[in-house]
């Protein structure tokens, strides 16, 4: 019979496995290391399995840990979006509103659902940070913001996610005058393609340190916006991929011309979607279920 299992100690095994040992467990549950010991150990007699080997320095899962550390996170997750959903029901309106957004997202979608937001709720505060690739998500998760607008499809245990809408066009440009302006009848391959200075944007987020995402030039320029992406590209001095809502006006000037690059598909483009983002353990008050329904509509969700 496992009726005498608790949440608490639960929360307690996965916050020895998520700090690595019993001392830095307790400190996590603000708690003396005998109680953590004592609730591991009850926890083990109500299973009736050993979670961990206590021959090292420090505990190590055992298999049979292993296997139900996952259902341990499982059920603690339905329990805090249970309790998340239980407080939003009668949560009042919020004073603020915190939100993580990609600068790849069309700001015009945005821009729109915001205004619907501001129609409705007038006194409502809205502070928004623009943070690139998976910064945003690192910004949900260590509670830096309400919601998340991203294109990333990294995810964690504590994130639901939405899709908003149709993929939105990330293409391949170059100045007129730089080399792969003119491309052979096949297009340009990613041996070529690497020939070539490419200028990315970093990723400030240390969910992908050391990571790179679309990156085929072993030589890079780095830069922390789109502006200066942008502006670096239009002078010549390298190729990139950007979104089509940032360069088509550009590109009808003239002082951009698409990369015909064999390597990223027939079209030489990728296809980006945006996604809303919120924790499962954070109530969404009226004011963010209101802006989740109007930027499913302004993306056309």
């Amino acid at each position: 019979m496992l009726d005498k299992l608790t949440l608490d100690q639960m929360r307690t095994f996965v916050a020895v496995v998520e700090g690595g040992s019993f001392r830095a467990g307790a400190v996590r549950l603000s708690r003396v290391q005998s109680a953590i010991s004592h609730a591991i150990g009850t926890l083990e007699a109500e299973l009736k399995v050993a979670l961990f080997t206590r021959t090292g320095r420090k505990p190590e899962l055992t298999a049979e840990g292993q296997a139900l550390l996952t259902d341990a996170r499982a059920i603690l997750i339905k329990v805090d979006a249970m309790r998340a959903r239980a407080r939003g029901l009668g949560q009042g309106l919020e004073l603020s509103l915190a939100i993580a957004v990609d600068p790849v997202v069309a700001p015009a979608m945005l821009a729109g659902a915001l205004n619907d937001l501001l129609k409705e709720y007038p006194s409502l505060g809205v502070a928004m940070k623009t943070l690139p690739m998976r910064a945003a998500l690192h910004a949900l998760v260590n509670r830096q913001c309400m919601l998340a607008l991203t294109t990333d499809t990294t995810r964690d245990s504590l994130v639901e996610a939405e899709r908003l809408g149709p993929s939105q066009p990330f293409v391949a440009v170059c100045a007129p005058h730089h080399p792969l302006a003119t491309a052979p009848a096949a297009g340009w391959s990613a041996v070529a393609l690497s020939e070539h200075l490419q200028i990315v944007v970093s990723d400030p987020s240390p969910l992908s340190e050391g990571l790179d995402f679309g990156v085929l030039s072993p030589g890079t320029w780095r830069v922390s916006d789109l502006a200066s992406k942008l502006a670096l590209i239009e002078a010549g001095i390298g190729w990139g991929n950007l979104p089509l809502w940032l360069v088509e006006g550009a590109l009808s000037r003239g002082t951009l011309v698409r990369v015909a690059a064999a390597a990223l598909g027939a079209q030489a483009e990728t296809a980006l979607t945006a996604y809303l983002l919120w924790r499962v353990d954070q109530p969404l008050g009226p004011a963010a279920r209101h802006l989740r329904q109007r930027l499913k509509v302004r993306f056309g969700g």
